[in-house]
């Protein structure tokens, strides 16, 4: 008897996952609680919106976002570190989280195929955020510790773009993954490599570059901030007309 393809599904976390950047949550999070000034929090704000807004693979950009993505948790302990995101998950990362795509993810699990994070936000933020899910694991940045304390400096390379896919085949590997049987989705087009890297590629919430080559590509594509968008207008008109449905039927009639 043939042995079943061993399976797994790939995604991405910002805008993919949750709206808005994990990453950034951790640094307002920290902010808040004093750990550092307005002006460290508008650097490494800075260096995220102008990494995230770069058309193409920029070394410099991606240098400068992967210096701010350490250095502000350097000097501090990962015991504390961890304490802060958990009620950073809770006050930020929980209410922002995509239903759509975690429904998506539990099919994967109801399946008997592993869930896997993949993201250039620090591993052990991501993950938390699979454990919290009930996920299998995650795969991020490494921030490089030393005697219980972060250092500021990263070990190896920001998982970005081909990193992405380049961690996904190692992992595949390790866990003997058939990646022509697995699963992928991501909302940028940044991560293509990651997409590819697999047989069953899926957009969400794609920006212009990412959905165009999905459409292109025959790629399925979900679109979750347009369900919610269209939410947000129809269930006020849904509730004025049942309740002008309800005025206007007359007492004691049954439709």
């Amino acid at each position: 008897m043939a042995l079943t393809a061993k399976r797994a599904a790939f995604f991405d976390v910002d805008n993919t996952l949750i709206r808005g950047s994990s990453l950034y949550f951790l640094g307002r999070g920290m902010y808040q609680r004093g750990y550092f000034t307005k002006k460290d929090i508008s650097r490494f704000v800075l260096a995220n919106l102008r990494f995230r807004l770069t058309g193409k693979e920029n070394r410099e950009e991606i240098q400068r976002f992967q210096d701010a993505a350490t250095d502000f948790i350097g000097g501090h302990s990962v015991a504390d570190i961890e304490k802060i995101a958990q009620e950073i998950y809770d006050q930020y990362v929980s209410p922002a989280l995509w239903q759509g795509t975690i429904d998506i993810a539990q099919s994967h699990l109801a399946a008997g195929e592993e869930v896997w994070l993949v993201t250039a936000a620090p591993e052990d933020m991501a993950v938390l955020i699979a454990k919290r899910l009930g996920f299998t694991g995650a795969l991020g940045s490494k921030a490089e510790v030393k005697d219980g304390m972060y250092t500021g400096a990263m070990v190896g390379l920001l998982l970005h773009g081909k990193e992405k896919a380049v961690a996904v085949h190692e992992l595949a590997k390790e866990k003997g993954f058939d990646l022509d049987e697995c699963y992928s989705y991501s909302d940028s087009h940044n991560d293509f490599p990651l997409l590819q890297c697999v047989g069953h590629p899926s957009a969400i919430n794609p920006d212009a570059i990412l959905g165009l080559r999905a459409m292109a590509e025959g790629w399925p594509i979900h679109d979750f901030r347009r369900a919610r968008h269209i939410a947000k207008i129809v269930s006020p008109v849904v509730v004025r007309l049942a309740a002008l449905a309800s005025w206007l039927t007359p007492r004691g009639k049954k439709n």
